[in-house]
């Protein structure tokens, strides 16, 4: 993977005949109890994170990938204007990479959470892509999607995969469920890497890799979410996979490494 171009808010990476783009969609702070220890209970938190009103702060992002001869896949599309002023910022970081909306034909969805989807639309209520072909999404969460009033112009184009499915050549759905229903990641094969878009599977890297027993407050299934969890870090380390996460700190994407008895990231770049 050659780290191509940075920007304060993108990076830039070029593998094989394929491009990928970390997108920043912003962020959010979130309470630190939201982190779950196996029996359910709070997690013994370092000492900065530990008080009651202590807080985390995830990075919201999306990722581009492109190739030659073909219109562009998105994977998530941040927050839209329907949450917190600290997200919704895809627009500007496309344009700080001199990416052209019109250029994405595929949108493909981890899951239905709303800083994953309402970046469909920009804040005046237009559609933000205005070439969108397709909107890849797992069956099991086709009803999710369907629930949001505010999104049903699209309803047509939503293409339901399952677990193998190809999305375009070289990009394949991958099930990683626990967090949400229908929580899908997509791997991505080069020919020179593998990259792994793992949606929400971790929300605070920082303790979820040296404790991958720990989940979060928001995932549906916490036992679930714990396996996949510790299943995508032994292959993604014995693998040599690149990670991209929708809440890995900036710039998202980065290989995992086994350190003592837990993991490492190790950040692109």
């Amino acid at each position: 993977m050659i780290i191509a171009s940075r920007t304060t808010n993108t990076l830039g990476c070029a593998s094989g005949s394929w491009r990928v783009w970390s997108l920043a969609d912003g962020h959010v702070d979130m309470p630190a109890a939201l982190l779950k220890a196996p029996d359910g209970g709070a997690v013994g938190l370092p000492r900065s994170l530990a008080g009651r009103d202590a807080m985390v702060r995830l990075s919201v992002n999306c990722f581009l990938l492109e190739h030659a001869g073909a219109g562009g896949v998105l994977i998530d599309c941040g927050a839209g204007a329907r949450w917190e002023p600290s997200m919704g910022h895809l627009g500007a970081a496309m344009a700080e990479a001199g990416i052209d909306p019109a250029s994405i034909t595929t949108v493909a969805l981890t899951h239905t959470h709303l800083d994953h989807i309402n970046g469909l639309l920009l804040p005046d209520g237009r559609e933000a892509f205005a070439n969108l072909r397709r909107i890849v999404i797992a069956r099991d969460a086709v009803p999710k999607f369907r629930d949001e009033a505010h999104l049903q112009r699209f309803r047509p184009l939503l293409a339901p995969v399952g677990d193998g499915d190809a999305v375009v050549d070289g990009v394949r759905a991958l099930a990683l469920p626990g967090h949400a229903v229908g929580h899908m990641g997509y791997r991505l094969d080069t020919g020179d890497d593998c990259v792994l878009f793992c949606g929400d599977v971790f929300h605070v890297h920082a303790l979820q890799l040296t404790r991958p027993e720990l989940t979060w407050g928001y995932d549906d299934n916490q036992a679930v979410a714990r396996a996949t969890r510790l299943k995508l870090l032994r292959d993604a380390a014995a693998e040599h996979i690149w990670l991209a996460g929708a809440h890995l700190d900036r710039p998202g994407i980065g290989r995992v490494t086994v350190d003592g008895q837990g993991y490492a990231f190790v950040a692109a770049a």
